[in-house]
């Protein structure tokens, strides 16, 4: 039942959902639309309108605000994808692979890795997922055991369901610190609510975010172990094949060879990344990093386990292909932005929602309005800076904490990456494994971490 679920949501999605650059390109000219018509209370005529929008919409507060953090998201994917493929942690995922001896218990292990890997990296999280379920399927394999393909895979995706509460998570990174914090809200909503940092230990180390997260590293496993198919004619084993080994590095003969390979000055550069981590974290304080802090740390440590500049630039490389998406869509969600607070829409979007929520349902309100706004937005990043300022605003209208109305945006947001499949394509590449073959395993856990999530935003 739960297989035919997912041909048939695949079936829906393929048909009717765009390019997710379409949809950005969408809801620009939606957002236009409303501005033209709802928004800039006072100006005289359309012409007027139309005016006043495209130079909030081209100005330095719209398209070109996001440059700075669409950077830092790019990193986040590239560091983390580069660390997933040094060695040390291709020996971690061989040997994880080599424990289970049942289907079920391979799901569950598979689905903890990549949790695990997701809070610490989104990027990492997303590469390890995919690499141990292959390593998985393998193993099962060679042992007799028939695994369910699509069910490791779908296993694989699920550090995509906690990365927002996790130390790559956009929202609470960026709100941890003013400079962050004033790239990506308007400046007249921090100044009119005097909006202030919000530091880690309010939203990801809050009692509530460690509810959530340490729950659906227990809950999710065992989802994937009672979904686990019980007749051999449900199992579609992984499609395999023999990945050819990477080239081994050849040998320097020159002094420029000998630099690119060398590990002292892999060395030499990752100290000094750990001594600006240190220096950052000695004099600001652990609770205020952002994006960037967390992108030295994990440059650092990928240097060191890769062992050499050559080495790290070739993952690394591989792991650019994946930052198209973000280069291109965010100048057009910071467009989106831009129009929408400088027209009013992000006011009286907020006051409408105040008129009927309060202090218990606006999170809620929130948590809802995000994971249906990541099905056209997939992106964590892009959505905090469409989203954040209506959440801000609501929140202060309603007495919610930000930090609370931060963590309701970014739990909406990754609750449906497991509907999302922007993200899955690396894993879908991995593993072989098509779509329409994932979503309905992923579906059924999405709603079970909805019901958690929906629990942590009420009783905390």
């Amino acid at each position: 039942m739960i297989a035919r679920l997912g041909s048939a949501l695949c079936r829906v999605f393929e048909k009717t959902a765009p390019d997710p650059f379409v949809i950005a390109i969408a809801l620009t000219l939606l957002t236009m639309l409303l501005a033209l018509t709802l928004g800039y209370e006072g100006a005289e005529g359309v012409s007027s309108k139309a005016g006043a929008m495209i130079d909030s919409w081209r100005g330095p507060k719209g398209l070109w605000a996001f440059l700075g953090f669409g950077m830092q998201m790019s990193l986040i994917l590239v560091t983390g994808h580069a660390l997933a493929e040094s060695r040390p942690i291709k020996s971690v995922i061989h040997a994880l692979s080599s424990i289970p001896n049942r289907a079920p218990s391979a799901a569950a292990l598979v689905s903890v890795g990549a949790i695990l890997a997701g809070l610490l990296n989104w990027g990492l999280g997303l590469i390890v997922g995919a690499l141990l379920a292959r390593e998985m399927a393998r193993a099962l394999r060679a042992k007799g055991i028939r695994a369910h393909g699509a069910l490791l895979a779908a296993a694989g995706y699920t550090g995509l369901l906690v990365w927002h509460g996790g130390m790559s998570g956009s929202s609470p990174l960026v709100m941890s610190n003013a400079r962050d914090m004033a790239r990506v809200l308007p400046a007249e909503l921090i100044e009119q609510h005097s909006i202030t940092p919000v530091p880690l230990s309010d939203t990801l180390f809050s009692p509530m975010n460690l509810f959530v997260c340490l729950g659906l590293l227990v809950i999710v496993p065992i989802t994937f172990m009672l979904l686990t198919p019980k007749h051999d004619d449900e199992i579609v084993p992984m499609p395999m094949s023999d990945d050819p080994e990477p080239e081994p590095i050849a040998r320097a003969t020159t002094f420029p060879e000998w630099i690119d390979r060398s590990p002292i000055v892999v060395w030499a550069l990752a100290l000094l990344l750990v001594g600006a981590f240190v220096r950052f974290a000695t004099i600001d304080g652990f609770m205020t990093l952002g994006p960037n802090e967390v992108n030295v740390a994990m440059l650092a440590l990928g240097l060191v386990f890769h062992g050499s500049i050559r080495s790290y630039l070739n993952a690394a490389e591989d792991g650019a292909k994946g930052c198209a998406g973000i280069i291109l869509q965010f100048p057009l969600y910071a467009g989106i932005m831009g129009i929408a607070v400088s027209s009013g829409l992000v006011d009286d979007f907020s006051t409408w929602i105040s008129s009927f929520a309060n202090e218990t349902t606006a999170p809620l309100f929130t948590f809802c309005s995000a994971a249906v706004v990541n099905l056209f937005v997939p992106s964590g990043g892009g959505q905090w800076g469409i989203q954040g300022p209506i959440a801000l605003q609501t929140g202060a209208e309603s007495g919610v904490a930000p930090a609370k109305m931060i963590m309701s945006v970014a739990y909406g947001d990754q609750l449906t990456n497991m509907l999302q499949p922007f993200w899955a394509l690396p894993l879908l590449a991995i593993t072989k494994v098509k779509a329409r073959e994932i979503v309905g395993y992923t579906c059924v856990v999405m709603v079970v971490a909805m019901i958690w999530m929906g629990i942590a935003l009420l009783v905390f």
